[in-house]
């Protein structure tokens, strides 16, 4: 074999990205559907401790997953329980760093009197009025658009190494990433959904 060519492709191979995989925490111990009718101050605490809560108990990482994620990738995550605990079955004993910037994008709760739903319905609600501009005192849709594109970049620079990157994050967050990563080049080359341990991949085109 030419020893030119070989060097060759070996430089680039180093040169070229990581994989970009995104996966949705495992089913946590609080989860919407669950949980009884409730006014929207009630529904405002109920998604203050689902923020808080931890993966449900037996909660497995699926063995597929598990198989995407490469002996040394990169393990990042979210600041909440539930995706760190996620992010340490995928890592299997490695070190994860976990960082706000990956958090679920807020839910502020609106108040529409006292007409009890259940927190499934809330959420659909709280999202949509979210998404026109309410926010309640959180974060506002802009700056979490904002936040969403440093997060996409932070993703991108990490997998400039060669090394995949492994995020565990959250449903609606994780939508969020995928123009961004789109806008720089980034393909959709796996798509699991957004059901718990539901993961994406994106490649560079």
């Amino acid at each position: 074999m030419d020893v030119a060519v070989t060097h060759e492709s070996r430089a680039m191979k180093a040169a070229r990205p990581g994989r970009i995989i995104i996966v949705r925490h495992g089913r946590p111990v609080v989860i919407p559907k669950e949980a009884p009718p409730m006014g929207w101050k009630d529904y405002r605490d109920w998604w203050a401790k689902y923020e808080l809560s931890s993966l449900k108990d037996g909660q497995v990482c699926p063995e597929a997953l598990l198989k995407e994620v490469r002996e040394d990738a990169i393990i990042l995550s979210s600041a909440r329980p539930r995706a760190i605990q996620t992010a340490g079955q995928l890592g299997r004993g490695r070190a994860v760093k976990h960082d706000a910037m990956f958090n679920e994008a807020p839910l502020p709760a609106p108040r529409l009197g006292r007409f009890p739903m259940r927190p499934k319905n809330w959420n659909k609600i709280a999202r949509l009025l979210w998404m026109l501009g309410h926010s309640g005192g959180e974060e506002h849709v802009r700056d979490a658009r904002r936040r969403a594109a440093r997060a996409a970049e932070v993703l991108i620079d990490a997998a400039g190494e060669g090394r995949d990157v492994v995020l565990a994050a959250h449903g609606w967050f994780n939508r969020m990433l995928r123009p961004e990563l789109r806008k720089r080049g980034w393909a959709n080359v796996h798509d699991g959904g957004d059901k718990y341990w539901s993961h994406r991949i994106y490649e560079k085109k």
